[in-house]
């Protein structure tokens, strides 16, 4: 069994932001597998689906963004299920909007859902897809919060659509294919020409 979890905050008024790019691709995967993710368990929405022959639980924590490892711990302890088989789809804003980046393991590079989940699990041997953001104006860390918390601007947004699409299915194949082929097939690499 594996555990892929989608990072976001719950609420209409974060629906379309930044922040949550996990939630958004892991609807896109639910959609694909013809699951809806509405069963309230483990201080989350999830729902089971069979990929490949692999029983899967798809999870959208309702923690709210920095508490997400609650949610994640509490599922694993339950099923059983080791750190290698969980996989988290979150934001990323050292990434370019439309960008992909899948990792085996690594530091939280400062997303705090990320570190949370490392901190409840105790490694950071977790995979992870990262989805391109964008940053706000450099070294303005004071603006990050209403930053992340804001939508992508329409002049992105059919960059950003892709990328949630690609995440998506990224995530599918992470499932029953090797990590390396994985990343190889998925990772979408997006030059960023300004600050937005």
């Amino acid at each position: 069994m594996k555990l892929i979890a989608g990072l976001g905050n719950p609420g209409k008024e974060y629906e379309k932001t930044r922040h949550n790019s996990g939630y958004m691709a892991l609807a896109r995967l639910a959609d694909d597998l013809g699951v809806t993710v509405t069963t309230n368990k483990f201080q989350a929405l999830t729902a089971s689906a069979v990929i490949n022959g692999e029983k899967v639980i798809l999870m959208e924590p309702l923690t709210f963004m920095n508490l997400s490892g609650n949610a994640v711990r509490a599922c694993a302890d339950y099923y059983h299920i080791e750190p290698e088989d969980i996989l988290v789809i979150h934001d990323d804003m050292d990434l370019p909007v439309g960008s992909v980046r899948i990792r085996t393991k690594g530091s939280s590079g400062g997303q705090k859902g990320m570190k949370h989940i490392i901190s409840c699990m105790g490694t950071d041997e977790i995979a992870r897809i990262r989805i391109g953001v964008g940053h706000s104006t450099r070294g303005a860390h004071e603006v990050v919060p209403d930053w992340v918390l804001s939508p992508v601007s329409k002049e992105y947004r059919e960059a950003f659509d892709h990328s949630i699409e690609v995440a998506a299915a990224a995530a599918k194949a992470w499932v029953s294919e090797p990590i390396n082929q994985v990343m190889s097939k998925y990772n979408l690499k997006v030059k960023q020409e300004k600050e937005i």
